[in-house]
């Protein structure tokens, strides 16, 4: 990793400046466009030769929830920021959270700031957690951030689990049904093979097609573990490309229910955000920057650019998010009202309670859906095994 300094310029003008770490110069470029910034300028300034490039690593939610969890109770408790670190250091359970409050304590004992610190790493913070700790920073009020950052650490992994509970079932079904097949087609039909060849009589055409392709998959058994990390490692690489992962964005989207759950899982981070964001008295627009980069899916990512450009032009939220075409009316009139009314932040925790509830009705309903769905599934293949299997039997007690 190369670090670079850049020169920016807000949406309101004001220029300001930093550093990010990249790979490569374009990589920067990119990295501070997403900060929701004009990008004047990316200089090369050395490497990173710190603990940082050589042993840090992106930390799974439930560690940064920890780490944060834990920094905010000790700086609750009066404790220094320093004294709170070397405790993190010394009493953490992972490893990588150890390097981190270690690199943290290096870096403000070298001088540096808090925030200015975190937003060193953004591959391991993230944008809205390096946003929400600046606004805290200056404001004086870090241990609200801190407050903050957990409630919103929470309801990501919360939404995380959700999502995670409702796929991870039938992904484990079809997995298991998959390896059920194989094990037929490798063990138990080359079993019947010689009873079935001292029948003397033609077999039947899906009978002999499962013969041959278990025969072949046991001979050549090694062709599956190589397919199967082809196809892992292909589908991994197409869901990086963007060309390929905007293709797919589009389809999830116009899949009945899946879709439903996707937008209401990125709805409910982004209404978090932008609620925790706005309470913490950040610009109503660098909130929706920083919202904006909860949305993995590049076709909402494009319609909250729309919002953007309307809010830089001077319209209120909830016209800019109506521009973008993808939110329920209900969370444009819980908006709007809130603005009129001079309750926001309030109604805004409202959307998002009423954007929960909604995923857990969809997630219910996929699940009720998912049922009898894969009972056909494995019945179907049962099935079609058994028929493969017992065809010859039958055809010869009726000849």
């Amino acid at each position: 990793m190369t670090r670079f300094e850049y020169e920016a310029e807000k949406w309101n003008g004001e220029k300001v400046k930093g550093h990010v770490d990249a790979k490569t110069k374009v990589e920067a470029r990119v990295r501070v466009r997403n900060m929701g910034y004009k990008v004047i300028s990316v200089d090369q300034v050395s490497p990173i030769q710190s603990m940082s490039g050589a042993h840090l690593q992106s930390l799974r939610l439930q560690e940064k929830i920890n780490f944060t969890q834990t920094f905010l109770t000790l700086n609750k408790a009066g404790l220094p920021i320093i004294e709170s670190l070397i405790f993190i250091e010394k009493d953490a359970s992972s490893r990588q959270v150890k390097l981190l409050a270690q690199e943290i304590k290096k870096q403000i004992i070298a001088g540096y700031t808090l925030s200015d610190t975190i937003a060193r790493y953004p591959n391991i913070f993230g944008q809205v957690y390096i946003g929400l700790a600046k606004a805290g920073e200056d404001s004086g009020e870090i241990d609200k951030t801190f407050e903050r950052l957990v409630q919103l650490l929470r309801k990501q992994e919360d939404i995380k689990g959700k999502v995670i509970g409702a796929v991870a079932y039938p992904i484990f079904v079809v997995l298991l049904a998959i390896v059920v097949v194989l094990i037929m087609l490798m063990f138990v039909f080359p079993a019947f093979k010689d009873m079935f060849d001292q029948q003397g009589k033609t077999l039947p055409f899906v009978t002999r097609c499962c013969i041959s392709m278990g025969e072949f998959l046991k001979d050549k058994w090694w062709i599956i573990p190589i397919g199967i990390i082809v196809i892992v490692t292909s589908f991994i690489y197409l869901l990086r490309w963007e060309p390929s992962k905007r293709r797919f964005d589009e389809f999830v989207l116009k899949i009945p229910l899946i879709s439903d759950l996707v937008k209401s899982a990125a709805f409910s981070n982004f209404l978090t955000v932008l609620q925790i964001a706005y309470d913490a008295g950040i610009p109503i627009i660098e909130c929706l920057y920083l919202a904006r980069t909860t949305f993995s899916n590049y076709v909402m990512q494009d319609a909250i650019k729309i919002s953007i450009k309307k809010m830089q032009g001077g319209a209120h939220l909830s016209e800019s998010l109506k521009a973008a075409n993808i939110f329920p009316k209900m969370i444009l009139f819980m908006v709007a009202t809130g603005e009129q009314s001079g309750r926001l932040g309030e109604l805004m925790i409202q959307c998002v309670q009423h954007i929960d509830h909604e995923l857990d009705v969809i997630i219910d309903t996929i699940g009720k859906l998912i049922e009898p769905i894969l009972l056909i599934f494995i019945g179907g293949i049962v099935c079609f095994l058994a028929l493969s299997l017992y065809l010859p039997l039958f055809q010869s007690y009726t000849l």
